[in-house]
């Protein structure tokens, strides 16, 4: 399937976004407030309009534009063009899924990539920890029993059930209602009062150590989990030739410590994600939480522009691949350093009160609509396009070395290119707006891990559209699929539970179309018969009966197995 194909099915709808839960943060609230412009186009200034026609008076006379800190030169020309692809730009890996992920097909293996065996062992044993703290809460033992994997992969997949049915800020009461206005699945797989458990005692990291992590890291009580997912995305995807660099932010108004206020988003208040994203086809590999200034150790970092490119594109170093940012990121030096250490280029816009732009680029005064002004040096291009009135588009670029003008639009190659691949990561955060599976919750940990359950869930289906190439289905419907197979397991165990209300024990034979002999616990259509085993004294009446061979049999005659002995017995069945 070709990435055309899956942009138009990855791009679909847009979204709606109470249910809480005990906030058991330790770290004092605190929200920083980033008022940083994003904006493609900027304003004119008018205040150096004296002094810009003495500075163009002498520099129309040159071969080169200065910029502001009176170094670096802009050749007005570009260089000679070049017969071959420059060496930058040359792609060393082939883009699409890699290694284990190569040869699956179903949405369950696939997910099980990113959340494996070791990722579930780690909440579960977490979450068992934190139910046993509350235990003497609860007047009976078994409405705070331990969990374990196959109950933790159904709430998983409950959570993404919810979210492809744009349920997941229902209340959860109306989710298990039984007057056939919610979906059957939810009180299929566990009771009201499991899953609001679950949901409050789910944990990512050991309480008793979490105050001596979090004393060198704010993001302690799930880092492990999220640097071990996070691995995982980039260990089966390589990208393709253009990549995006931005921010996405979670929505969350409850207490953290790195809590951000950015006016500009949707969601006001929230915690910042950095993200790396194939612009084409919107599989992310990277992902970095901005927590502000950590105390001193192994996780203090730098928060700077530079700094943050550098962490997020370490994986494509020497690719030859090209990434594309906005202005809080780009600047001259980034473009030269990618270059000549990494093999990268860039391409950008990028803000007008850089020192080492010339004055001439960042004034429109005098010019027409939809002119533009170019400038070269080395291997760096700047354009400066007027798109209307009073607007001045800056782009800076390393992958470009021409003034090539669109002839349909009129904008320079460089605004086109750039246009092309700026929203990998908005559209992302979109498709994750879209099915999102956050719960209302006052805990910030859950909100890191549902935007990985939502990315996971994004580059899932970017693999199996890929390995699957003559199956073209919705993300809905994978989503629903995936749903279902980490469902599956705890449906069948539920199944052999004979205290469960009958109507319920029906319907989950019935979905998991159990036909073997340990199926004992059915009934024949609520018919009535005597008990097979039982004397004719006693002439006990029972509505079980055999779903193999329809003998009817009382309680007292039926044997319970084990979950594994029933798909042991199940499997020899089928066979």
């Amino acid at each position: 399937m070709d990435e055309r194909a899956i942009r138009l099915l990855l791009e679909e709808e847009s979204s709606e976004s109470d249910y809480g839960d005990e906030n058991d943060s330790e770290v004092e609230d605190f929200v920083e407030v980033n008022d940083e412009t994003y904006d493609t186009e900027q304003d004119g200034d008018e205040e150096d309009g004296e002094e810009l026609g003495e500075v163009e008076n002498v520099q129309s006379s040159r071969e080169f534009y200065l910029g502001k800190d009176g170094r670096t030169r802009w050749n007005k020309a570009p260089a000679t063009t070049h017969v071959r692809r420059r060496a930058r730009n040359i792609v060393t890996q082939l883009p699409g899924p890699k290694g284990e992920a190569k040869n699956l097909k179903e949405p369950g293996e696939i997910w099980r990539l990113f959340f494996p065996e070791s990722v579930i062992n780690r909440i579960v044993k977490c979450t068992n920890e934190h139910i046993n703290i509350i235990k003497s809460n609860f007047a009976r033992e078994r409405d705070c029993s331990e969990t374990d994997n196959i109950e933790i992969e159904a709430f998983l997949g409950l959570l993404l059930f919810a979210g492809v049915r744009r349920n997941s800020r229902l209340n959860s009461k109306d989710l298990f209602k039984t007057d056939g206005s919610s979906p059957e699945i939810f009180r299929l797989t566990m009771n009201w009062t499991r899953f609001c458990l679950l949901m409050r005692c789910l944990r990512f990291d050991e309480k008793d150590t979490r105050a001596e992590r979090a004393a060198v890291d704010k993001l302690a009580p799930i880092r492990d989990l999220f640097e071990e997912v996070v691995a995982a995305y980039k260990k089966y995807f390589s990208l393709s030739h253009y990549v995006t660099i931005d921010e996405k932010l979670e929505a969350f108004r409850g207490r953290c410590g790195f809590r951000q206020y950015i006016p500009s988003k949707p969601n006001k208040y929230g915690i910042k994600i950095y993200a790396l994203t194939d612009a084409k086809m919107f599989y992310t590999t990277k992902m970095e939480v901005y927590v502000g200034k950590q105390p001193d150790g192994a996780y203090k970092v730098d928060n700077s522009a530079m700094a943050l490119v550098s962490r997020l594109s370490e994986g494509i170093y020497g690719t030859g691949r090209n990434i594309t940012c906005d202005n809080f990121f780009t600047s001259i030096p980034l473009l030269d350093k990618f270059e000549a250490e990494h093999r990268l280029s860039v391409l950008g816009t990028i803000r007008k009160n850089k020192k080492e732009l010339p004055k001439t680029f960042t004034e429109i005064r005098g010019r027409a609509e939809k002119s533009s002004l170019f400038g070269y040096r080395g291997n760096c291009s700047l354009v400066s396009y007027v798109p209307k009135k009073g607007k001045n588009v800056l782009l800076v670029s390393s992958m470009h070395d021409d003034d090539k003008i669109d002839g349909v639009t009129g904008k320079p190659e460089m605004i086109i290119d750039y246009n092309m691949t700026k929203g990998g990561v908005d559209t992302v955060d979109k498709m994750c707006a879209t099915y999102n599976v956050a719960r209302g919750t006052n805990r910030w940990p859950m909100v890191v891990f549902y935007s990985l359950m939502n990315v996971a869930g994004i580059n899932s289906f970017v693999i199996y559209m890929l390995n699957n190439p003559d199956k073209k289905i919705s993300r809905r419907v994978f989503i629903e699929a995936l749903s279902y197979d980490l469902i599956n397991a705890q449906l069948r165990r539920r199944a052999l539970i004979t205290s469960l209300p009958r109507t319920l024990k029906l319907r989950l034979v019935e979905i998991c179309q159990l036909d073997g002999p340990e199926s004992s616990a059915t009934t024949n259509n609520n018919k009535i018969g005597r008990c097979g085993y039982c004397s004719s004294k006693k002439n006990r009446k029972t509505r079980y009966n055999c779903a193999k061979c329809k003998k009817y049999f009382c309680l007292e005659h039926a044997t319970m197995v084990c979950a594994d002995c029933y798909c042991e017995a199940d499997n020899q069945v089928n066979l």
